[in-house]
């Protein structure tokens, strides 16, 4: 057995379903215990849910049902779904389970009994959203960075720990790489912030103000704070495992994946927890950037999530979501940002997997079934390099620079230049720095050269020809195609591991890839199995109509959007006064004249009447909701009068006209009434 890694991802807030930030994260856990399983280690893979705090309150009381009733059902959302799309995770924990609340108390008891604990008045700022005290150098333009929100002034007693009593020795601890924090840019980031002094943590709320928490022990009128709470799952849980006990095997060896918007809480609060109660720091902190709509980050609130069943169902016949785990590893330069757009997506999917491996299996495929009755040839014996069919030993030479970190580097020839360059490290070396993009790119390279191969050969003239030297030639262009195949389907198993099993089966690697064969065997040049009959249709990667694109894209936004809906509306904005409300005058207009703006891709241009004697002209963007504004003429809609006139290029704008949005086209919806009114009636 080779080395124990304990994989953690972060435990999930439930007042979102899964979505593909969720799926990221908790996917790289699984590619890595895959990766890490076919290398010989022992994998351990925790994920769970994170279950108390103020948001889940007031969520459940918005929705008229109890705190329990809500986490139990999205925490179930999350394991479910999990399961469906195969992840393996060994355990899943939630922190309302009795396991973790013995478990959080009894560090709680510890940490008070040794003074790290202490009771204090505190005047300040909380976000609400981010559960905790702010700073006023956090906030930008007075507001939460993060929620946009204005933080309130509370008052109030609690419980604080002496998180700066550890700052010193938590520096010391990234600074040499106690803790290695990856990539580099982030371990400065944390570094860099403890350059300041770090404030003591609270970790309670009084219940007069909420009670869905973890009890303290030693005062039941407050809860835990729900960060000292969710932290302390990743002991937890292996403290009750399923297996019993088992902190001694995996706790010195743990690995935790997070997004960079956790890194403060995981890099400073945590390890200073687990300092203060006698507990192992963490191995390593993997830091992920993320996943971006377009431009702009994925929301909930904003409606442009994508849900992994969802989209799962829709491309099931490219594979679901093994095209996309693919496309996370292959786009995302592990520690920055990423796009997903429908569009990358099926460009990359076309380009690499329908128009590359897929392409060469199904290619040579074919050619065996035709030529030899679909069974595999024997391994031949490979000319030297410039022989007539002399670059298959190249490409071997490729292969085994790719799975083989201990081959000193050297140049290998590229077929499509013809220049000689330096392939540096290997696949398995790129897994282990988190390079994934990186190893992904190996394989390409080695599926490139086999398809440049491919056409160099010309099987299917070779098949025509009954001479030796031809049939020599065809033998040894389709076992090296398929071979290929081979190899890379076991090095992409980690990330696409159906559709990889399905490549495997089909060419007759049965070897189970979970380390009970050696991987420099299992993926050694020369294991094709000679004499198997390929039987049964072609592992294929169908291509994905572009013209079907938006239907995709709006069906799967629309569901998301639809079933998103936790929390439903976005953060609230600043406050104003009643004062600053009165400066806009809303009046009833009624539409007397709707129309497209020729040039504009989003504009509607309506004549308005306010009762004022003339028609305004009003430009609003809602062609996306209203594709036929004739159809609008005679709605009485709610129009800010007093909106300074504004000259755009196809006219002069009067006003504004109030809609809603919920963040996708389908649901933008213009404010309209029903009652009597007339055009100019006053809105209050």
């Amino acid at each position: 057995m080779g080395r124990r890694i304990y994989l953690t991802t972060p435990i999930y807030y439930v007042n979102a379903e899964p979505h593909i930030g969720h799926l990221y994260t908790t996917v790289l856990a699984d590619t890595l215990k895959r990766f890490h399983k076919m290398m010989g280690d022992d994998v351990y893979f925790l994920t769970g849910t994170d279950e108390h705090g103020e948001k889940i309150q007031q969520v459940a009381d918005k929705q008229g049902i109890t705190a329990q009733a809500l986490v139990d059902r999205v925490s179930q959302k999350f394991k479910d779904t999990w399961a469906a799309i195969g992840l393996e995770n060994d355990d899943f924990i939630r922190t309302t389970e009795p396991r973790h609340e013995r478990f959080v108390q009894e560090i709680l008891r510890q940490v008070h009994a040794s003074g790290d604990i202490y009771f204090a008045e505190y005047t300040g700022l909380y976000c609400v959203g981010c559960e905790r005290h702010m700073n006023l150098s956090e906030l930008v333009d007075g507001m939460c960075p993060d929620h946009k929100t204005k933080p309130v002034e509370v008052k109030e007693s609690n419980y604080f720990f002496r998180m700066g009593k550890y700052q010193d020795r938590l520096r010391a601890a990234i600074a040499s790489d106690e803790i290695r924090i990856r990539p580099e840019r982030y371990k400065n980031e944390v570094l860099s912030f403890l350059e300041q002094k770090l404030e003591d943590l609270c970790i309670s709320r009084p219940k007069t103000r909420l009670s869905w928490g973890i009890d303290l022990p030693f005062d039941d009128k407050f809860v835990t704070y729900v960060w000292y709470d969710a932290l302390l799952n990743y002991p937890s849980a292996l403290a009750a495992s399923p297996r019993g006990d088992i902190r001694e095997r995996y706790w010195p060896w743990c690995n935790h994946l997070i997004a960079k918007d956790i890194l403060k809480t995981h890099a400073i609060y945590w390890p200073t927890m687990l300092m203060s109660a006698g507990i192992a720091l963490p191995k390593r902190l993997d830091v992920h950037g993320y996943w971006l709509a377009g431009e702009s980050k994925m929301s909930k609130s904003l409606g442009n999530v994508v849900r992994p069943l969802e989209f799962d169902e829709r491309f099931r016949e490219q594979g679901g979501i093994e095209a996309l785990r693919y496309f996370f590893f292959r786009e995302m330069k592990f520690g920055t940002d990423a796009s997903f757009t429908y569009e990358l997506f099926v460009e990359r999917y076309n380009a690499d997997l329908a128009n590359g491996l897929g392409n060469l299996i199904s290619r040579v495929a074919s050619i065996v079934k035709k030529s030899r009755g679909g069974q595999l040839p024997l391994f031949p014996s490979l000319p030297k390099y410039g022989d007539k069919g002399g670059y298959a030993s190249i490409i071997a030479e490729f292969a085994k620079k790719l799975i083989d970190p201990n081959l000193p580097e050297r140049a290998i020839l590229d077929p499509l230049t013809s220049d000689e360059r330096k392939f540096g490290f290997s696949y398995p070396q790129a897994f282990e720095n988190r390079q994934f993009h990186h190893a992904i790119e190996r394989v390409r390279n080695l599926l490139t050269s086999a398809d440049w191969f491919v056409n160099e050969l010309e099987p299917w003239k070779l098949a025509k020809q009954s001479d030796a030297e031809s049939q020599r030639l065809l033998d040894l262009v389709l076992y090296v195609g398929l071979e290929v195949v081979r190899i890379s389907a076991i090095l992409l198993s980690p990330i696409m591991p159906r559709k990889c099993r399905e490549i495997l089966a089909y060419l007759g690697e049965t070897r189970p890839l979970d380390g009970s064969a050696p991987f420099a065997e299992l993926a050694a040049f020369g294991g094709l199995k000679a004499g198997h009959v390929l039987a049964g249709d072609v592992p294929k990667f169908p291509r994905i109509d572009v013209a079907a694109l938006d239907v995709a894209a709006s069906d799967v936004a629309a569901s998301a959007k639809a079933s998103a809906c936790l929390t439903t509306v976005e953060p609230i904005g600043p406050e104003i006064t009643i004062d600053e409300f009165a400066k806009a005058d809303l009046r009833v207009g009624v539409i007397r004249e709707g129309a497209l703006v020729e040039g504009a891709d989003k504009l509607v241009r309506m004549m308005i009447d306010l009762g004022e004697g003339r028609l305004r002209q009003v430009f609003a963007g809602i062609r996306a909701a209203y594709p036929d504004p004739a159809k609008l003429v005679g709605s009485k809609v709610i129009v800010v009068a007093n909106l300074k006139p504004r000259q755009m290029k196809f006219g002069l704008s009067e006003g504004m006209v109030l809609a809603a949005s919920g963040g996708g086209k389908k649901r933008l919806c213009a404010a309209t009434f029903d009652g009597a009114l007339e055009p100019g009636d006053k809105v209050t």
